[in-house]
């Protein structure tokens, strides 16, 4: 999408080609940014709840990226990570946790598991990111989702969503490109139905050699509101959910990576929020 979180400035490799590139590698480069959104969160927590936040829940975790993070801040953050592809989770205990320090490691706990079937332990913190539970399609499978999400939660616990929209998000047509260094972002649009919110989306990467690694990564989705998501949680349990709406540089146009609670978005091409909801 056109507006993205803003990015960390840690340096990155820089020669990539198609044949030789991990795709997991170049998602995490251009798409993850565990150590903003860890920041977030411990920030976040302490604001509402006025302690410090220890046990992290990511569903949908994929490579782990930021249960790693989680652990590495705080010598008592536990994190636990749930996701149903055994092959993205391998690849994440090779390349992720295989970095951490031993008592770190000994803090974080992978389930290969669908997040359906995950309730306990209840944690501080339950977040699904990258847009990832919109693979629940329907209102029933998504409120199901939310109920677990529920009872998975200490009393003052908060569960953590992010979602898109915009006009950009309603059409079948757009490509968008954006440098990375050594290689190049592409998110397809590749289908929208506005009778029922059906989208499919790619990533693609192309490298300065000319190659392309073509549907890297693919996603059938249904195209939540946020007013649809409001009024989900809501019925799940959750009393109070606030929207925290992305900040603009002015200088770029892009999102300046602060988020704030708000009642009120812009009408704007593409945008990308949080959404955190409290039992």
């Amino acid at each position: 999408m056109a507006r993205t979180r803003a990015r960390s400035t840690a340096s990155r490799p820089a020669a990539f080609t198609a044949r030789t590139a991990d795709k997991h590698v170049l998602y995490q480069l251009a798409v993850q940014t565990p150590d903003l959104e860890a920041e977030f969160l411990e920030y976040t927590f302490r604001r509402l709840r006025g302690r410090d936040a220890r046990i992290l829940r990511e569903d949908f975790c994929g490579t782990s990226a930021l249960c790693c993070e989680w652990v590495r801040r705080h010598p008592e953050h536990h994190s636990i990570g749930v996701d149903i592809c055994a092959e993205t989770l391998r690849w994440g205990e090779t390349h992720n946790l295989s970095q951490l320090e031993p008592k770190q490691r000994e803090r974080l706990l992978l389930h290969h598991e669908n997040v359906l079937h995950i309730e306990r332990p209840r944690v501080d913190i339950l977040v699904a990111l990258n847009f990832s539970y919109f693979v629940f399609q329907s209102r029933a499978l998504m409120q199901r989702y939310f109920r677990i999400a529920h009872r998975s939660l200490q009393p003052d616990g908060l569960f953590v969503l992010d979602a898109f929209g915009g006009t950009d998000a309603l059409r079948d047509d757009l490509t968008e490109r954006r440098r990375c260094r050594g290689f190049t972002y592409l998110w397809e649009h590749a289908y929208y139905n506005p009778i029922n919110s059906e989208v499919l989306c790619h990533i693609h990467f192309e490298f300065p050699d000319g190659s392309r690694m073509r549907k890297a990564f693919s996603y059938h989705w249904r195209l939540w509101s946020l007013c649809e998501l409001q009024e989900l949680l809501s019925e799940a349990g959750f009393s109070q959910i606030e929207v925290y709406w992305e900040g603009t540089n002015p200088r770029t146009g892009q999102g300046n990576g602060q988020y704030s609670p708000t009642t009120e978005g812009e009408a704007i091409k593409s945008w990308v929020a949080y959404l955190i909801a409290q039992p």
